[in-house]
């Protein structure tokens, strides 16, 4: 009898563990994928955005640390690129999977961002939680030079557009630049109005970029393939299409879900990405933007 109660009592409890006390399962590798562009620049793929890989006379410049738990794998790939130090790390703004490396980066890193991506940074949890580690040491309003000779980078704000805080790395014996996400390929841009987003400005913003930067053919986006700087031209003329429909919808009394509902892309924009959700968003964004 006693047995036939043990019996059962380990089978109810198989019972609970196949049906709802099954433990986590475990994390594949963290595999980051090499883009060669140039003998001393690289982008590395997976774990969140796009991470460039800058080789100098004396260091390493790094632009963004992806998701949480990727810092290190940046670090090793680079041991595999170049004997030479990680010095600095420069965030193209503030999202998690652009910033949350930061905090496996060495405390020597010097770290560099535009200053309202600072703001936005000390309001996240994983930098609180670091008692600051990973947080920038130094900042820039609108252009800071970094470096010289073959070796500079410089670094750009032209206002406000994914965040209020995206920067614009360039290097310019290369004519390459990194965008980040305020170009993160052929969409309909994340719109992000907890951290100074605006789907009113991100045209201008983004045309301000392709009048302002000189000599630069390629440009690293923040999640898609390389482009050129004619795509940036065409995106930024985008974004300005879009809004002038959603200002034009808007002023004719249709309401904000009416019209991501029947808004279509224009066939000289054929290949872009639409996400519903986001065109709703994004729609719902501008409406607010302009008191509508």
């Amino acid at each position: 009898m006693r047995r036939g109660i043990v019996l059962g009592a380990l089978l109810a409890i198989g019972a609970l563990v196949s049906v709802g006390a099954q433990p986590p399962a475990q994390q594949g590798p963290k595999v980051v994928e090499v883009e060669k562009i140039k003998d001393n620049l690289f982008v590395l793929k997976g774990g969140g955005g796009n991470t460039a890989v800058f080789v100098t006379a004396n260091g390493v410049t790094v632009v963004d640390a992806k998701n949480p738990g990727w810092g290190q794998p940046i670090l090793d790939k680079i041991k595999d690129l170049t004997p030479k130090p990680v010095t600095r790390l420069i965030n193209t703004h503030t999202h998690g999977d652009h910033v949350s490396g930061n905090v496996e980066f060495p405390a020597t890193v010097d770290i560099v961002v535009q200053e309202n991506t600072k703001t936005n940074m000390e309001k996240m949890p994983i930098f609180k939680e670091s008692g600051g580690k990973g947080m920038p040491k130094n900042t820039f309003k609108d252009k800071l030079t970094l470096g010289s000779g073959k070796d500079r980078v410089d670094l750009y704000y032209f206002g406000r557009g994914h965040t209020n805080g995206d920067a614009w790395i360039v290097f310019p014996e290369l004519r390459i630049a990194h965008a980040g996400d305020i170009f993160s390929g052929k969409n309909l841009p994340l719109l992000d109005m907890n951290n100074g987003g605006s789907g009113v400005e991100i045209g201008d913003s983004l045309a301000k970029a392709h009048a302002g930067i000189r000599n630069v053919d390629t440009i690293i986006t923040g999640h898609s393939t390389l482009m050129n700087w004619n795509d940036l031209a065409e995106y930024a003329q985008f974004n300005k299409d879009f809004l002038r429909d959603v200002r034009a919808a808007a002023t004719a009394g249709k309401g904000a879900d009416d019209e991501a509902g029947t808004w279509k892309v224009a066939d000289k924009y054929k290949g872009y990405t639409i996400q519903e959700a986001r065109l709703k968003t994004n729609v719902q964004a501008v409406y607010k933007e302009i008191g509508k």
